[in-house]
């Protein structure tokens, strides 16, 4: 009776039942691929609460002391209150190393979700007018996720993160006339600086995080004001959305999709091991381990840094060093093309119409194409980040296996992207309704 009177109450002040429901009502389409985001954002969810879990036991130091923990084959050892904590959280905090290993597959399977997420749109046309804004959002959701997730991989102290951030404080410092200054400014001085662990913490826990949370609302927000895309079918139109209504088929499948992402990682963190760190040791400057890999978000600029031929050059007197061509220019030229490709197919297609059914695949052929040529050319790329690992397996020089991935960069996304093409083409022209049932000569050429 109390709330009752009191949900009365407010909404005679506040008006809430005509907003509730109008949004227990709002419509939202049944397709599986609709779900790809809602994985991403629960994703980030388990993130936060695992990660609030963690900084609870994790000292952000590089203040050395001697370990003497549960781990035996350390005791003794001179490590950092950073690698020192981490080895708390991992033998002597009750659930640390679960709560360890959920948030670090729930950060790979975040940033996954949303790289999916992003090709689903690609290829369907999600982008186009009138929600070029949100696609702008999405990688930009996309660039904060993979530094933060560099960020918390670079937490621990241990040798292979310093690895990785010897590679970083070397890219920063690439960047011509401001690199010297920049590296200064995010390490605190020259490597390995004493503070970067600190300034790491509070960039992982607190900065990225909000800004995440908020590039979210903005594109739930939007989301919400301009209603999902479709694909087109029966009774489906610009004007309308067929589906399930929030309340209650929606947030019952909501709910499941939940605990079934929550199931999957807590399955992960305890059965598959990630990052064992006590296997790597604490971080030494005068050592490098090998081979080294990053997480697997960061691959593609590795094998870039591989890959990319001993080349440097002077401008106006300044020299521009290699590591800044494959590490910061190709990641400025990527990140700045995603970002403006609603407009630059507009420039081209002449399409300023506002779309609200998708686009299959086979519809867009040439965007398809080229979509695939492009994750072919990053797929090269994440693969060359282990050559040293695959000439050791392969019994075969590292100088071979280097040079068929620089000969297979240019060479396969071409292939992929025209193959993709004239399938999509075939597709388009037949009517078929899958590969298997078009005839070969809708593949010739037209």
């Amino acid at each position: 009776m109390i709330l009752k009177r009191t949900s009365r109450w407010i909404d005679d002040r506040l008006g809430t039942s005509g907003f509730a429901r109008s949004a227990l009502n709002k419509v939202f389409p049944d397709h599986w691929s609709f779900m790809l985001g809602e994985i991403a954002l629960y994703c980030f969810v388990i993130l936060l609460l695992t990660g609030t879990f963690l900084t609870f036991f994790f000292d952000p130091s590089s203040r050395p002391i001697v370990y003497d923990g549960s781990y035996g084959p350390l005791h003794g050892a001179t490590v950092s209150e950073a690698f020192n904590s981490t080895l708390r959280l991992s033998f002597d905090v009750r659930a640390g190393l679960l709560m360890r290993q959920i948030h670090h597959w729930a950060a790979i399977v975040f940033i996954a979700a949303v790289i999916v997420h992003l090709c689903r749109i690609f290829f369907t046309g999600a982008f186009r007018r009138p929600r070029e804004i949100n696609w702008m959002i999405g990688v930009g959701l996309l660039i904060l996720a993979i530094f933060n997730g560099f960020t918390g991989y670079s937490l621990p102290d241990d040798l292979l993160s310093g690895t990785g951030l010897r590679i970083a404080y070397s890219i920063a410092l690439s960047i011509p006339f401001i690199g010297t200054w920049i590296a200064f400014l995010i390490f605190g001085g020259e490597f390995p600086s004493h503070e970067i662990i600190t300034r790491l913490f509070v960039v992982h826990v607190l900065l990225i995080p909000a800004l995440i949370i908020g590039l979210l609302s903005a594109h739930l927000a939007i989301l919400w004001r301009q209603k999902h895309t479709q694909f087109a079918g029966p009774g489906r139109t610009e004007h309308n959305v067929v589906g399930s209504r929030l309340w209650p088929t929606y947030a019952a499948k909501a709910a499941g999709l939940f605990c079934a992402t929550l199931a999957v990682l807590s399955a992960l963190g305890g059965l598959a091991q990630i990052n064992p760190v006590w296997l790597y040791g604490p971080f030494e400057p005068s050592a490098v381990t090998s081979p080294a890999q990053p997480d697997w978000f960061l691959g593609w600029v590795e094998g870039a840094l591989r890959l990319f031929p001993p080349w440097e050059f002077t401008i106006a007197g300044h020299l521009v060093p290699n590591p800044f061509f494959p590490a910061v220019l190709l990641p400025g030229v990527t990140f700045g093309l995603l970002l403006l490709w609603p407009f630059v197919e507009r420039f081209f297609t002449k399409d300023d119409e506002q779309h609200e059914l998708l686009d299959r695949p086979r519809d867009r052929p040439l965007r398809t194409g080229v979509g695939a040529g492009v994750l072919a050319f990053y797929s090269v790329l994440f693969f060359a980040a282990s050559n040293d690992y695959l000439a050791k397996v392969l019994d075969v020089p590292v100088a071979v296996i280097t040079n068929v991935f620089r000969v297979a960069v240019f060479a396969l996304p071409v292939l992929v992207g025209w193959l993709v093409y004239r399938l999509m083409k075939g597709l388009s022209t037949s009517g078929a309704s899958n590969l298997l049932h078009v005839p070969a000569s809708a593949f010739r050429r037209r």
